[in-house]
């Protein structure tokens, strides 16, 4: 077990190297960068001369487009990261380490929300639509978990807020604080908290519990097809018995491949709706300085992100073992 961590351990320094160079250099080529956004209208308007936009454009090490110009801000960039620094973002103009630290700790706790209801409701109405296949209640899951991966978020969220939050006025429209006195008690500003996540929550786990809820059910139809399900059905075992001891357990063996991306996505905050309910995650974050074109901002966040999914891709490989006793992992 110790030999095939270490092993996929290094194998992860390789990835994390190779995902590195891709996203530097696919950043480096977008057709604006951070000066160019922020000073192009400055010397358009002849506010800034020419000379002084090269200046800048020298000063954060953008204005060599060449390969070689690339090679180079790589390098130097690499460099930091041995030694502890993803370097200082061009648009919030802090370490971006600080950055990350200081803002994904609301997006975690959304994503962690939404995984924990959305593993609460997918699983077992997964499980209760395959043992009541071509039922009123598969048809409805079935119905539903459609209707839930087809709409787009942005479109999605637009509604809930224009119903919920403007018609209604149950759930506040953005944001994550309300107006609330001076002396307003930690316990008081924690539910202020609480309520203003509640729309985002729900909408992030209606439109990402139907993918896993067919998913269940897809796997729970193939274990009930299998000869030891009908063997245990033929020793007159319960069909409770069967269905949540026998077949579970098994059906949990394909879902543990998505724990790779599950890490992943508690970190890296909900771009869209963060967006369009103006929460201050990281997602949001990354969001802005992905527009500005913030290259160390980028990079850190996007590498933090590779990390993530290599651990969580580790992680599964190592479940494999816990929920399956067949599988033996000695390479």
């Amino acid at each position: 077990m110790v030999k095939y961590i270490v092993k996929r351990l290094l194998l992860a320094v390789v990835i994390l190297f190779g995902v590195s160079i891709i996203i530097y250099s696919l950043v480096r080529m977008m057709p604006v960068d951070f000066v160019t956004n922020q000073f192009l209208s400055l010397v358009l308007d002849g506010k800034m001369s020419e000379a002084e936009f090269n200046r800048l454009l020298e000063l954060y090490g953008l204005s060599d487009r060449s390969f070689k110009g690339i090679v180079t801000g790589y390098l130097k960039w690499i460099g930091g990261v041995m030694q502890g620094d993803l370097g200082n973002s061009f648009k919030y103009q802090d370490k971006v380490g600080t950055i990350i630290a200081e803002n994904m700790g609301t997006s975690f706790a959304i994503a962690f929300a939404a995984l924990i209801l959305q593993f609460l409701i997918a699983i077992p109405l997964g499980v209760k639509a395959a043992t009541k296949q071509y039922g009123v209640v598969d048809y409805t899951a079935s119905v539903l978990s459609m209707i839930g991966t087809a709409l787009p978020t942005f479109f999605f969220a637009a509604i809930c807020i224009q119903l919920f939050s403007v018609h209604l006025g149950w759930f506040p429209v953005n944001g994550l604080t309300s107006s609330l006195p001076v002396d307003a008690s930690g316990w008081t500003r924690f539910w202020d908290k609480v309520w203003h996540l509640v729309l985002p929550v729900t909408i992030m786990v209606f439109l990402s519990v139907g993918s896993l809820m067919r998913y269940t059910r897809t796997n729970t139809l193939e274990v009930l097809n299998t000869d030891y399900i009908r063997t245990a059905r033929a020793k007159g075992l319960g069909e409770r018995t069967v269905i949540y001891k026998h077949a579970f357990r098994n059906t949990l063996i394909p879902l543990v491949t998505l724990l790779a991306g599950t890490l992943p996505g508690l970190f890296s905050g909900a771009m869209i709706t963060e967006q369009m309910f103006s929460i201050p995650g990281i997602g949001l974050k990354a969001y802005d300085a992905l527009k500005a074109g913030d290259i160390p901002f980028i990079m850190g966040y996007n590498m933090f992100l590779a990390i993530l999914t290599v651990i969580g891709t580790l992680l599964a490989d190592l479940m494999y073992a816990v929920v399956d006793p067949r599988v033996k992992i000695t390479k």
